[in-house]
This record gives structure tokens, sequence and C-alpha cells, in this order.
């Protein structure tokens, strides 16, 4: 296994995180203990989560893969230290979650106490930002025209930016979180962030995980280039594009209990014809170089200039295996000249 530092952080990750949305509807208490033991065997050492997982969300399962968690450290507190453990508190727009409410600086202490208690640990390593409140252009709302950002007063957003920085200060300050980060956000995100720092020394915006994939690159070049310059760490989610890139959902195929089969909160919008097109051809460049799909789509993530570490998901052993065993080796100069056709062919599928 790899490492790279987290940012500005001086800690250390894999370059593998494990993801965990699926633990709690997916994947029951056993599996994901399963799943823990299998990525520290590996050396895997990053753990993701939230208080919204799993995925679907909704009232009824909020928190229950945080207990999941919680309850394998429980079980096992001497190896607390060997894993570096993130998490969210959910933005605005889920009644369940205070009531729908914008995250403040009140809501920031609740929720790392709320996390806390559920994981049942005394720290978080890294707690993040899982969407801000102003709308992003995430979740297919990249396109012209789907957020109107003249509609957000800048001045009030970084008001509300300070409060949620000085609350962060105060829980790390207390000793409940080590260092802070950023999730669905912009590059105008991160460097409001890092100045209102900057000037109030409060704590830095340490990392940022946003969608990335070969389906979905928006954030190449510009947003990962500030990520470098800035020394934030840029840690890309769903880099199977909600397991398209797998090739399962093929031919009009909906695997039964796969992501697709389950209802989304923002909808099945990776299901596109381009998304099938570009994905068959990808199918086809893994084929040739003797590869799984899946592998080839995470190799290639890992190899991204300013990528630090690509979170990976799966339901059963088996793919997860297969997802952490991409990283063992670089992809070919042949595999990533064929990957750059299929690449310019289909730069925005979905």
């Amino acid at each position: 296994m790899q490492y790279s530092v987290l940012g500005s952080s001086g800690l250390e990750v894999s370059r593998v995180c494990l993801g965990s949305m699926t633990w709690g509807i997916q994947n029951t208490q056993q599996e994901a203990n399963e799943q823990i033991e299998y990525a520290l065997s590996q050396g895997v050492n990053f753990i993701d989560t939230a208080e919204l997982y799993p995925v679907p969300p909704s009232g009824d399962k909020y928190g229950d893969t945080e207990l999941i968690i919680g309850n394998w450290l429980a079980a096992n507190p001497t190896r607390r230290k060997d894993i570096i453990l993130a998490s969210k508190i959910a933005g605005p727009g889920l009644p369940y979650i205070r009531g729908g409410a914008k995250i403040s600086g009140e809501s920031v202490v609740e929720a790392v106490d709320a996390s806390l208690k559920r994981l049942q640990t005394d720290y978080i390593d890294l707690f993040q930002l899982h969407w801000p409140n102003r709308t992003s252009p995430h979740f297919s709302k990249h396109w012209p025209g789907k957020v109107k950002f003249s509609s957000f007063d800048t001045q009030h957003e970084t008001n509300e930016m300070l409060e949620i920085l000085q609350a962060l200060d105060s829980c790390v300050k207390a000793g409940k979180i080590r260092f802070c980060g950023l999730s669905d956000d912009t590059p105008w995100g991160i460097n409001t962030y890092l100045n209102l720092s900057e000037q109030h020394a409060l704590p830095r915006m340490v990392s940022i995980q946003n969608e990335f994939s070969l389906l979905h690159a928006k954030d190449w070049p510009y947003l990962i280039e500030n990520c470098v310059r800035e020394n934030v760490a840029y840690l890309p989610w769903s880099p199977l594009a909600g397991g398209a890139l797998s090739g399962k959902y093929l031919d009009g195929k909906l695997p039964k209990g796969s992501r697709w089969s389950l209802e989304q909160r923002n909808g099945i919008f990776r299901d596109t014809p381009t998304t099938h097109a570009a994905t068959a051809r990808y199918v086809e460049v893994a084929n040739t170089y003797k590869l799984k799909p899946s592998q080839l789509a995470l190799a290639w993530c890992d190899q991204v200039d300013g990528v630090t570490s690509t979170i990976i998901g799966a339901t059963n052993m088996a793919h997860l295996k297969e997802n952490i065993a991409a990283f063992e080796t670089p992809l070919s100069v042949e595999a990533m000249q064929a990957i750059s056709l299929v690449f310019k062919e289909y730069p925005v599928p979905f």
C-alpha cells in the first residue's frame, strides 16, 4: 500500500480510503466488520463515513453507519490508533436532520458530539462539511444554468462560513476533532475558507472530497490545481460513477440490490445513453489490457496528479478485494493512451 500526506495536516493516509455508505442497508454489521478487517490487513488506514449514511438516506436509517463503525471500534479499542477516521456533518435540506436547517456554529458542535457518541470514540481525525449551505454545482448541477451563483449574497455566505470555522475551532481545541475538510464544494469555497482561516487564526481546511471519475472529471484541471497549490488533499468519491464503470448496468441490466435499483435522493442522474456508450468503450479497453473494468477506472483515478486518496466502496468481499488490488499496479502507457482516446470522445457523459 502506498501513502500520501493529507494536505497540510501532516497525517499519512493510504491511497485507498474505505468508504462506508452501504453499511446499514446493503451491508450488515458482520459484513462491515469483515470489510474493515480486510482493508486494514491490506494497509488501508483511512475510513470515511458521515452522519447521513447509509445511502440512500432516510430518517429511519440516519446515523446507522456510524453506529456500525462504533460497534467495531468498541470491540477493538486498541486499534483506534491505527485508523484515520473521517466523518461529515450533513448540509441543509433533510427535514429529519436538525429540521433541514443550514450548517451553523451550533449545529457543528451538536453534530460532532452526536457522531462521537455513535462512533464510540473520543475524537474524529477529519471532520468534513458534507455539502455547503449555498447550492453548489454537484450532483449533475454542473451544467450551465443549473445554479444561479449571483442569487447568493457573498458577504452573507462568508459570514456563515466564518461562524462554521469558529465552531470547528472550538471542537479542535476541545480535542473532539483533529482536522477539518470540505466535500462537494468549489474553488471559491476552498479559497474563502482558507482566507478566513488565515485572517482569523482558525483551523485550515486540509482536504476536499468531490465526485471524480472517468465519467465525471469536471474538477480537472482547475479545482485540482487549486488543491495542489494550496496543499489541500483531493479525495475522489464515486470513482466508479455509482458503479457504472464496473459495466454491470450495460445492456439495460439492473442487478437486484445494486445501487441503481434503490431510490436515490438525487435520482439516477448518471444513467444516460452517453454514460453507457462511454462505459462500453472503457470495458473494451479493460478487456484488452486484461483488467477488470472497475480496476481500470480506479487505477486511472489513482494516477491523476493531485489525487491524495480515492474513496472506494463495495457491497461484497470479492468486489472489495478486486478494488483494493487495482491500486497495486500502475496502468501502462498503452492503456493510458487507449483510455485517453475514449475520454476525449466522451468527456462529460452525464
